[in-house]
């Protein structure tokens, strides 16, 4: 793969945050590069704009004076389409409307040369569409930037169904020569993180939705159990209720609707009423002045449990054994495999998340998934009517004693970070199934392109491989709507390794 030559000018259409962001970007790099914008002054606005940042670089010691000059020097305002002409490389970053950004790559493909390289920004538009309106569609390629580009490293370069190998290699290239982390996808709607990420935003909003915790419990949950850097309330009201919305909504319509990509009745309410987060002063959350952040439901205190019986592998929750032991409570293991689960003293059962409901067993509380049990410093719990106070109140007591604190939520199949995390796996999965990426670029674009603790298929083989699948599965059987349906892929991976298990 051979990136392009900095001899080569590089332009990018469109002046906004992204465009300024991307220029900034090819600049740093050392190319030439025009910046164009249909509105008349937007162009040499942007350009002193992206001039002040390299003063900052320069403030910050991030970049030396002599770079900056040189890069300033190299960065020219483009008045006309036409004054593209020589350019190796057009990068759009203007209005997400298709007939807009295929009425551009018309004009430029009779502008620029024949080996111009053309590439759209778009994050929720179909690459192929775009391309379509071409003459040579072959040399159009998504370089799909995060905002703010300049300091997110991740790039997905997108080929179209008729997007030409030596493009998309040349564009993946060319990224990484910039200092970025290029990752190649096929032309799905949503790309790779905003097609795996869906149901980080929708099991929350479900939950919600269910009545079972409200947002500052939700967030709080996904953050100190889950290891996610924001919950998801919190991060939509960062990103815009509207903007995050309308990606989801996008993505679902791309998939003729399909219902594993449902947007959430409570966030278009939101939407509709002008809450969208923290631009408006009010989202999820009150971002007035003197507003207070609510505070998660955190138990009492409890009396832990003289001792636990085991019963069974607790799998992932393995490492609370020695958690409990370390905390001085008595942990004793029954030969007879009854099931997985810890037994309480008072008789009632303490089990790791399985997409069940207590309400179906006796004297049951479900704990939530945590991404690390010994860093983990709250734990989502749940039971139901049938849940004595004694059961609940030892399970409360016993995660205290563990240095946690304790969110007691209502009965949802699943809690929190399992259904999530296993949502988010099975995605995964299916998208590897479906060439839309490799597994190791899934992980990459997860982990930089969302800071994901761990990426879906780390997570995978953390978890079993058949544990996101048999959660799954149990939550469909509760909601049979297809919603939580785990994938042929996901199926095929825990049951593959079970028939070559039994047979080795």
């Amino acid at each position: 793969m051979t990136a392009l030559d900095l001899s080569g000018p590089v332009a990018v259409v469109g002046a906004g945050t992204m465009g300024q962001g991307i220029a900034q970007v090819a600049l740093v790099a050392g190319h030439l590069v025009r910046l164009h914008d249909a509105v008349p002054g937007r162009a040499d606005a942007a350009a002193e704009a992206i001039g002040e940042r390299l003063d900052r670089l320069v403030e910050k010691d991030r970049l030396s004076g002599a770079d900056r000059d040189a890069a300033r020097a190299r960065l020219r305002p483009a008045q006309d389409l036409s004054d593209l002409a020589d350019c190796a490389l057009v990068i759009e970053a203007v209005a997400e409307q298709l007939d807009v950004k295929q009425q551009l790559f018309r004009a430029l493909e009779d502008i620029v040369d024949a080996d111009c390289l053309l590439a759209t920004n778009t994050s929720s538009l179909s690459v192929t569409a775009i391309a379509g309106a071409l003459r040579n569609a072959g040399r159009l390629v998504g370089l799909h930037f995060f905002n703010p580009a300049p300091l997110l490293p991740l790039v997905e370069v997108v080929s179209g169904y008729a997007s030409d190998f030596s493009s998309a290699t040349r564009a993946y290239a060319t990224a990484r020569a910039w200092g970025k982390t290029p990752v190649a996808c096929a032309d799905t709607p949503g790309f790779i993180v905003n097609r795996i990420a869906r149901p980080f935003y929708a099991e929350a909003f479900a939950v919600y939705e269910s009545q079972a915790a409200d947002p500052a419990t939700i967030d709080a949950v996904l953050r100190e159990s889950g290891g996610f850097r924001m919950g998801a309330f919190e991060l939509t009201d960062l990103i815009g209720q509207d903007v995050n919305e309308s990606v989801t909504h996008s993505v679902w319509q791309a998939f003729f609707q399909d219902v594993r990509f449902t947007p959430s009745l409570a966030q278009r309410r939101l939407v509709e009423s002008g809450m969208h987060g923290r631009k408006t002063g009010h989202g999820w959350y009150d971002y007035g002045d003197g507003a207070e952040r609510p505070e998660p439901h955190t138990a009492e205190r409890a009396q832990p449990p003289a001792y636990v019986v085991v019963e069974g592998d607790l799998g992932p929750a393995a490492e609370l054994l020695p958690l409990i032991r370390e905390a001085g409570i008595l942990v004793r293991e029954d030969e007879e495999d009854h099931g997985t689960r810890l037994m309480l003293p008072g008789g009632g059962q303490l089990v790791l998340a399985d997409g069940q409901t207590s309400v179906e067993f006796r004297d049951v509380v479900y704990f939530d998934l945590a991404l690390d049990y010994r860093k983990a410093t709250r734990i989502a719990v749940s039971a139901c009517q049938d849940t004595s106070p004694q059961t609940l109140a030892e399970a409360i007591g016993l995660f205290q004693a563990l240095g946690k604190d304790v969110s007691v939520i209502g009965d949802v199949p699943g809690l929190i970070v399992a259904r999530t995390v296993a949502r988010i796996v099975d995605l995964a999965h299916d998208a590897v199934a479906k060439g839309v990426a490799t597994e190791e670029d899934i992980d990459t674009a997860m982990r930089l392109g969302v800071s994901y603790p761990l990426g879906p298929f780390e997570w995978s083989r953390r978890l079993g491989r058949t544990w996101a699948h048999d959660l799954l599965e149990e939550l469909h059987l509760r909601e049979p709507s297809g919603r939580y349906a785990p994938s042929l892929a996901l199926y095929r991976h825990g049951h593959t390794a079970e028939k070559r298990e039994g047979t080795s």
